[in-house]
Formats: C-alpha cells, sequence, structure tokens
C-alpha cells in the first residue's frame, strides 16, 4: 500500500468512535471462529397487529410479468425470482430484498404471500437480504403487510422471528448512524408483533439513545441529507402509530417520540422549498422517500403538531423574500464519525425563484464506488468555490471521508450570513463566502485569504429547464425567468459547459454549467 493511501485511511479512521472499531473487529473474529445459532423457536401464537397504512409506496412490482423496478432500473425474472440478483447494483439487489412492494398502491394479498414464501424458499442461500439493514426494513414491511391483512402463518412468522433474532444479535454498531436507528425502528415492530420484551428493552434503548443523539438542536438528522429526514422521520411516524393502534409496552416511550418526530418535522418544514421540494444537497435525490407534504399530512393524523422551526446546528440556512427562497450551506461535514452521505460542498447554495428551481444542486444518481459517485460527492458539483484541483474535502471510495473542511461561522442574521473555511489550508487558504440577501437582489461575496497562482473558480448549476442563458462581458443573463447574474473584483472570465442533472438514481438530463474564474476576491450580484 503507497503513503498516500495510508494517509488517506489515517484520516478517515481517526474521527472513527471505539465502538465501531471494537464491533467491527467483535462481529469478524465471532462470525469466523464462532457458529452463532439464530434459530429460535416460537412457541406461542401470534396474532397479527391493529395497522392500516397511511401511505403507500409506489408499483415497483408488477405480478403481470414478474417485474421489478427500483431507481428507474427495471428487470424482469423470466422464471424464478433471484433474491440475490445483483446484476443492476447492490443498492438494487437491496431494494428486492426490503419488499416495500408489499405495501405498494397495487399488490394483491395472495401475491404478496406468494412473494414471502418464494424468499422463505431460498433462506438458505439469501446473502444481502441477511444483512442487518435490510432485515430491518424488511420486517417493518412484512409485519405491515401481514397485521393489514390479518394473515396468520405459522412457518412466516417462524422464519420472520428468526431474522429477528439475527438482528437482534447484530446491531449496525460497526457503522452507527441511521443504520442504527432503522435497526432500532425495526426492533419495535418486532417487538409488538411477536409480545416479546427483550426485543423491546434492546429496540427502546437504541431509539431512546439515538434520537437524543442524531437529531440535532434545531431538528435536523445529523447526516444533513433531507432526503434521509424525509425516510427516518417516517419511520419514526409509523413507530408512532404501531404504539397508538395496539395497546402494549409502548406508552413509556411514546412521549419521546412524538417529541422528536416533531422536532424533525419543524426541521423539515423550515428548508422545504414553498412548492413543496426538498433541497437536493448531501445525498438526496428524487423519488426515494415520501414528500414533505406527505409526511406532514400522516403527521396530523397521529395528531402531532410543531411549528416552522429556526435552522442552527445543522448549517444550513434559509435566506428569504417575497419571490425567491435562498438555500444556503454554512455548516461542518457530519457527523463526523459517519458522513457517509456527506459531499465537498461547503458554502453550496440552491435558489428558486417563484417556486421555480434556478440554481440548483446536481444531486445523486448512483451509489456504486465509480467514478459519477465521486464527481457528484465532488466540489465543482456544487455551487462554490474550488482552488486549484483540490476538493475542500477529501471524499472517496463512495462513502467515504477523510480531511474535510471546518467552518467558522462569522456573520448570521435575518438577511445575511457569513463563514470561513479551512478546506484549502495545505494551500495556506482560507475562503470566506458572504450571502445577503435584498427584496429583487442576493450579493454573494467570496475572499480568499492570501493570494494564490493556480486557478480560482466559482460554479453555477442552473436547473435543466433553463436552457436559454447569455453571456456578455461579466454577465449571465436569463431573459425568460427575469434574472441576471453579474461578477465584479477579481473576475476574469466565464466558460459555459453541461453537467448531469439528476432526476433519480440512473436518471439524468444535461443541463447547463458555468465556471467564474477569478483572482482572491468575486463578487456576485443575482438581480431578480
Amino acid at each position: 500500500m503507497d503513503s498516500g493511501k495510508i494517509t488517506l485511511l489515517i484520516h478517515t479512521i481517526k474521527y472513527l468512535r471505539f465502538k465501531q472499531i471494537y464491533f467491527r473487529l467483535y462481529y469478524y473474529f465471532r462470525n469466523k471462529f464462532l457458529k452463532t445459532n439464530y434459530t429460535k423457536s416460537l412457541k406461542k401464537d401470534i396474532t397479527p397487529l391493529v395497522w392500516e397504512n397511511s401511505l403507500l409506496y409506489h408499483n415497483s412490482y408488477s405480478p403481470v410479468d414478474n417485474t421489478f423496478t427500483f431507481l428507474n432500473l427495471p428487470y424482469k425474472f423470466k422464471n424464478s425470482i433471484d433474491w440475490n440478483y445483483s446484476q443492476l447494483g447492490k443498492l438494487w439487489t437491496y431494494n428486492l430484498n426490503y419488499f416495500d412492494f408489499l405495501n405498494q398502491e397495487n399488490i394483491g394479498v395472495n401475491q404478496g404471500v406468494f412473494l414471502i414464501e418464494d424468499f422463505l424458499k431460498n433462506n438458505a442461500v439469501l446473502k444481502d437480504g441477511k444483512e442487518s439493514y435490510t432485515i430491518s426494513l424488511r420486517g417493518i414491511n412484512w409485519i405491515k403487510f401481514l397485521s393489514k391483512n390479518q394473515i396468520y402463518d405459522a412457518k412466516i412468522n417462524q422464519e420472520l422471528y428468526n431474522h429477528y433474532q439475527i438482528l437482534s444479535k447484530n446491531i449496525e454498531y460497526h457503522l452507527l448512524g441511521n443504520h442504527v436507528l432503522e435497526n432500532g425502528f425495526s426492533l419495535l415492530f418486532g417487538a409488538y408483533y411477536f409480545k416479546d420484551t427483550y426485543l423491546f428493552k434492546k429496540s427502546k434503548l437504541i431509539l431512546e439513545t439515538e434520537l437524543k443523539e442524531q437529531i440535532l438542536g434545531d431538528g435536523a438528522h445529523f447526516e444533513l441529507s433531507p432526503m434521509y429526514q424525509l425516510i427516518l422521520l417516517h419511520r419514526l411516524l409509523d413507530c408512532i402509530k404501531l404504539i397508538q393502534l395496539n395497546n402494549w409496552k409502548g406508552e413509556e416511550l411514546l412521549d419521546f417520540l412524538q417529541m422528536s418526530a416533531e422536532r424533525m418535522l419543524s426541521w423539515l418544514e423550515a428548508v422545504t422549498y414553498d412548492n413543496g421540494n426538498i433541497p437536493m444537497v448531501n445525498d438526496s435525490t428524487y423519488n426515494i422517500a415520501f414528500t414533505s407534504n406527505q409526511l406532514y399530512k400522516y403527521a396530523k393524523e397521529l395528531n402531532l403538531e410543531w411549528k416552522k422551526g429556526k435552522l442552527s446546528d445543522s448549517g444550513y440556512r434559509k435566506l428569504k423574500k417575497d419571490n425567491f427562497e435562498l438555500f444556503v450551506d454554512v455548516g461542518d461535514v457530519g457527523p463526523d464519525y459517519q458522513p457517509a452521505h456527506a459531499h465537498s460542498d461547503t458554502f453550496n447554495f440552491e435558489l428558486y425563484k417563484n417556486d421555480e428551481p434556478i440554481v440548483v444542486d446536481v444531486g445523486v444518481s448512483t451509489y456504486e464506488k465509480n467514478e459519477i459517485r465521486q464527481q457528484e460527492r465532488s466540489t465543482e458539483s456544487h455551487n462554490t468555490v474550488k482552488i486549484g484541483n483540490q476538493n475542500q474535502t477529501k471524499v472517496w471510495g463512495g462513502f467515504r471521508v477523510a480531511e474535510r473542511a471546518k467552518v467558522k461561522i462569522l456573520k448570521d442574521d435575518f438577511n445575511a450570513v457569513k463563514a470561513s473555511h479551512n478546506g484549502y489550508k495545505k494551500l495556506g487558504i482560507l475562503h470566506s463566502r458572504e450571502f445577503e440577501i435584498e427584496d429583487k437582489k442576493i450579493i454573494i461575496q467570496d475572499s480568499l485569504s492570501n493570494k494564490y497562482e493556480g486557478e480560482q473558480m466559482a460554479f453555477l448549476h442552473f436547473h435543466p429547464h433553463i436552457k436559454k442563458i447569455n453571456i456578455l462581458d461579466n454577465k449571465l443573463n436569463i431573459e425568460d425567468h427575469q434574472i441576471s447574474f453579474s461578477f465584479e473584483k477579481g473576475f476574469y472570465k466565464i466558460e459555459e459547459d453541461n453537467y448531469n442533472y439528476s432526476w433519480g438514481f440512473n436518471k439524468t438530463e444535461k443541463a447547463k454549467k458555468f465556471t467564474i474564474f477569478f483572482k482572491q476576491e468575486l463578487t456576485t450580484k443575482i438581480s431578480i
């Protein structure tokens, strides 16, 4: 291994918690040298829970031709279903094993039971389907389906119980973050379904510990992805509904879960645009999670109450006037010990005018460890500043982060925010950026603490619906939307290019990108 790779690993591993390292080693040696029996006889009859779905997933399974569609990629199984099918990527295989389709808009009871039974026939050869994360999501989906349709099946229940034994002994402490939360949510469903006190105590401990840790002061999930905020909030609302509908042990947990959900809802309402979109920052994309408006409706059904929050700990800010919304990122990469969904995007921003996206984040179109993934996480794929050929934050390996930019907020009020970061400290440079808004104008001030002979670039990525942008000297004019961008101080040229805007996984569209070259200082004025 060369010295560069060793340095990269050191700067990645040093942020990990002892718990992550311990459990990575513990699971490795336990699984290598000890044979663990996860079969535990279910010695009681199971009565399905009271359940009715408030939200249904889009149709991802077609029984007519045995076709599954995940991540915008359809695949038809001509004969039997290969539950380990991996030709469309690991995330596709995961989705196949989640079983969201049991709770999709159009699914028959007999079709659902057939899919469960077919899966269990292949239980001995399952690979990704036996991982704790897939067990967690699948367990919830099976319990919802079985309970909603009041299905009593001893064989299904026994195998499901065995899967929960696997999960309970393999909590993803080596990863932490949203994975452990998903484990905890699922254990709560398993505890209720099987009336299992051990699973309940384990779930309660995880949820109380992790929700306190993972929900920041302003209500954001600490991985700072609006998409994952939606996903985890949905799961949290399901747990609240589970306890409200089924009288067992959860009353002692209910108040805490409700309070946690209301905080997450407050943050979500603060960042969601007026048209219902979320900012596509960090690992966020379309058609994966339920929308903000769907979750607001669900929360109201559960009698939750919340107010729009004030953004703080998450490092995100929303500067707003009557005709535009400016979403900006002045926060650190987070969390330190699990930044898998972080991008090199310090001081990135998105701009909406009259509910239409103008300047946008590129989004994500893949989780595969390839050049596309690396590009979409890079500094130049965000509306911020890059110096030379360096990323502000060293993103690598699909979900890894080594050295990272640290932010210091210098000014923070209703109409302006200013901060600096040290992501270019190897070059001896601090980058400062200030966003200031007026009624019909946005002013962005960039400054570098020292001179640098290499390239200094600010990037602007425009939404695909903006087709015509005119360059005139130091200006960009978008006549159809009556918006202009002018560049002053150290500005010296503009270059136009295309980039791939993500409409979801494996679905992109060409759009316009502009690189603004400058020396040490740049003033960008956006007239709206």
